[in-house]
């Protein structure tokens, strides 16, 4: 189905180019099914060109061409940008995927004013009954999705059909895991998988000054780091073993690890991560 497709990127920024690269490399989509628009068309017509995507000149001409509308513009701007869109995004060949933070489907069936929707997908009965007739799936995702490692964090309730649904998991699942959660949660959801990136970051940063304080070369305690770190979590992904045994399982009795761990702990290094935390959710 998805190679049938044209998806259309209303904002072209580092979220929306790091899904078409993803989209591209996986072999979902070529880069001449992708179609985007943003504010600085030279800006747009350099970066659209890696990827052999089609720079257009406005969010109509995407909202036109494209059978997937992703919209991909700061929060503020959407209303003023997609509630024009309404009578052509309302066409049932179309479906639209938010990624922007803090809109979620309540958000777009008062801006779209909540016609019936018709056929709603089975993770959209909650809201099918008051649903706008544009077909829409808010989600949060994360910039590992270049690389196909991304989480798209995904509203549970949407105005899909049934066969949009399975359209939106033909084009994301091979590039990212779609966890799918309460509207009450994609908050907290977004701060764990969308905010956390930058947490790791600086993680694998300050792994790699450790390294080079021992005389290790900079570029080589990076890759350390960053394997180890996509390592670990593809074994809790396999795995499903709690956290907390994965680290008991490298720390032996009197060992080299354990000594590092306590320090962790004499540091309040679990503590500051769930500062962090409240600090974006407060």
């Amino acid at each position: 189905m998805s190679s049938n497709l044209t998806i259309g990127f209303i904002g072209y920024g580092n979220m929306a180019q790091a899904i078409a690269q993803g989209l591209v490399d996986a072999g979902v989509v070529r880069g001449h099914q992708i179609v985007a628009c943003a504010a600085h068309y030279d800006k747009l017509e350099k970066n659209a060109a890696r990827l052999g995507v089609r720079p257009l000149h406005n969010p109509v001409e995407v909202a036109v061409a494209a059978d997937v509308v992703i919209v991909a513009i700061k929060p503020y701007q959407i209303e003023s940008v997609v509630g024009p869109l309404a009578r052509e995004l309302a066409k049932p060949d179309k479906f639209v995927v938010s990624i922007a933070a803090g809109w979620d489907l309540a958000k777009y069936q008062e801006l779209f004013g909540g016609e019936d929707a018709g056929d709603a997908g089975e993770t959209g009965k909650a809201a099918a009954g008051d649903a706008p007739a544009i077909h829409i799936q808010c989600t949060i995702p994360n910039t590992p999705m270049a690389v196909g490692k991304g989480v798209l964090v995904t509203e549970a309730t949407n105005t899909l059909t049934r066969e949009q649904t399975a359209a939106f998991e033909e084009l994301f699942a091979p590039i990212s895991l779609i966890e799918r959660v309460d509207t009450e949660h994609m908050n907290i959801a977004m701060c764990i998988a969308g905010c956390a990136p930058a947490f790791t970051d600086m993680y694998i940063e300050a792994l790699g000054d450790a390294g080079v304080k021992y005389g290790l070369q900079r570029a080589a305690a990076y890759r350390l780091a960053a394997k180890m770190v996509e390592g670990v979590g593809a074994l809790y992904m396999a795995t499903g073993t709690h956290p907390g045994a994965m680290k008991d399982a490298v720390c032996s009795p009197g060992g080299t690890t354990i000594r590092g761990v306590a320090q962790l702990e004499k540091d309040g290094f679990r503590g500051t991560v769930i500062n962090a935390v409240d600090a974006i959710e407060q």
